[in-house]
C-alpha cells in the first residue's frame, strides 16, 4: 500500500508500475484554467439576466448582479488557475452557486407555475426561448455544484487529498487508456450536467456517493418537468 499525496485513504500500486507512477487524477497538480469556468458561469448569468420579468424572482438584476460581483471576485483571486485556497474564496464560490441555483429555481418554478395557470407567454418563440434559457443555465447550475463538491472542490483535488471518487469517471477505470496527466476538469462535470439533463440519467460517469445520486436526481426530475410541461404547452398554442 501506498500513500497517496497525503490523502485520507490508501491506493493500491498500479499494474506493471511498482507504485512508481500515479494518475493526474490522484496526485497532486498544478490546478485547471479559470477561463473556461469564468466565462460558462458568465453565459448562465446572462441567460438569467435576459430572461422576461414575469420568470424572474425579485428585482430582476439582484440576483445576476450579486452573482457576477462573486464571479468578479473569485476570478480576481485566481485569474489564471485554480491554484489559491482560502476559506473565505471556497465560502464564495459555494454562495455563487447558490445565489444562481436560486434564480434559476425561482425562474422555473414561475415558468411551471405560470403554464400549470395559464398565465404563461403566449408566444411560443418566447415561450420556448424561456424554457431552454432556464434549461441551459440549470446544466451550468450542476455541473458547478458537481465541479465543486466532488472529492472535495477543485482544491482538494489539487492537493490530493482524497482518493475516494464522488463521480466515477470512465478514465479512472480504464487508466491504460487514458493519458497519465487525465484529471477531472470543469468541462467534464458540465458534460456530465448535459448528459444528465438529456437523458435524465448517468451516462458514462456514475455518481459514487449518496449526495451525488441525489443531486443527479434532483437535476433530471427539473430537467424533464421543465422540458415537458414548456414543449406541451407550446405544441398547444400552436394548435
Amino acid at each position: 500500500m501506498i500513500d497517496v499525496g497525503g490523502g485520507e485513504d490508501d491506493l493500491p500500486a498500479l499494474p506493471g508500475d511498482g507504485g512508481e507512477s500515479l494518475p493526474a487524477w490522484l496526485r497532486e497538480t498544478i490546478g485547471e484554467l479559470r477561463l473556461p469556468i469564468t466565462l460558462t458561469i458568465a453565459v448562465a448569468i446572462v441567460l438569467q439576466g435576459l430572461l422576461p420579468r414575469s420568470l424572474s424572482p425579485g428585482p430582476r438584476w439582484v440576483l445576476p448582479g450579486l452573482a457576477t460581483i462573486l464571479l468578479v471576485s473569485l476570478t480576481a483571486a485566481n485569474p489564471v488557475r485554480m491554484n489559491r485556497e482560502h476559506p473565505l474564496l471556497r465560502g464564495a464560490s459555494l454562495a455563487l452557486i447558490a445565489i444562481m441555483s436560486g434564480a434559476n429555481a425561482g425562474s422555473a418554478g414561475l415558468l411551471i407555475h405560470g403554464i400549470l395557470t395559464g398565465s404563461a407567454e403566449k408566444r411560443p418563440t418566447v415561450l420556448l426561448g424561456s424554457g431552454a434559457s432556464i434549461y441551459l443555465s440549470n446544466i451550468v447550475v450542476f455541473a458547478l455544484w458537481y465541479w465543486e463538491l466532488d472529492r472535495g472542490g477543485p482544491m482538494a483535488r489539487v492537493a490530493s487529498r482524497r482518493v475516494h471518487p464522488d463521480f466515477l469517471f470512465p478514465q479512472m477505470g480504464a487508466q491504460w487508456a487514458a493519458h497519465p496527466d487525465w484529471e477531472p476538469q470543469f468541462f467534464d462535470y458540465l458534460y456530465v450536467s448535459f448528459t444528465n439533463a438529456t437523458a435524465f440519467s448517468p451516462t458514462d460517469t456514475m455518481p459514487m456517493s449518496r449526495w451525488a445520486k441525489a443531486l443527479m436526481m434532483v437535476q433530471s426530475s427539473v430537467s424533464l418537468i421543465t422540458v415537458g410541461l414548456v414543449i406541451a404547452r407550446a405544441i398547444n398554442i400552436l394548435r
